[in-house]
């Protein structure tokens, strides 16, 4: 798999698990819907569905999604939150980011 379509994979992965968590929460915390958790156990199930379509070992794919999920963590807080991320959370990411490149890109013994 070439690094587009991965990458896409991990975003993909990473809104399914934030939409899952995110509909309880709105249950919860907001007062909606009960019935918000239907949605929520489908988006988790896709979650783990799609965790095992990522080509690398496991230990790998969850290392390097979690620097896409910090990315997306932030996305999600500026556009469905209203809360605009700071500079400081920017460079977080930054740091994620390299981080989740130098596991998916750097040499390995397999």
């Amino acid at each position: 798999m070439t690094l587009l379509p991965t990458l896409g994979l991990y975003v993909l992965t990473a809104l399914a698990e934030i939409l899952g968590c995110y509909l309880p929460y709105l249950w919860l915390k907001q007062g909606h819907s009960a019935w918000l958790l239907l949605p929520a156990a489908l988006s988790l199930a896709l979650f783990v569905w799609l965790l095992t379509l990522h080509p690398a070992a496991s230990g790998r794919v969850y290392a390097a999604y979690g620097g896409v999920y910090v990315t997306m963590a932030l996305i999600w807080l500026w556009a469905v939150d209203g809360v605009r991320p700071a500079l400081t959370d920017w460079a977080g990411v930054g740091l994620c980011l390299a981080g989740m490149a130098l596991i998916v890109i750097g040499p390995r013994a397999e």
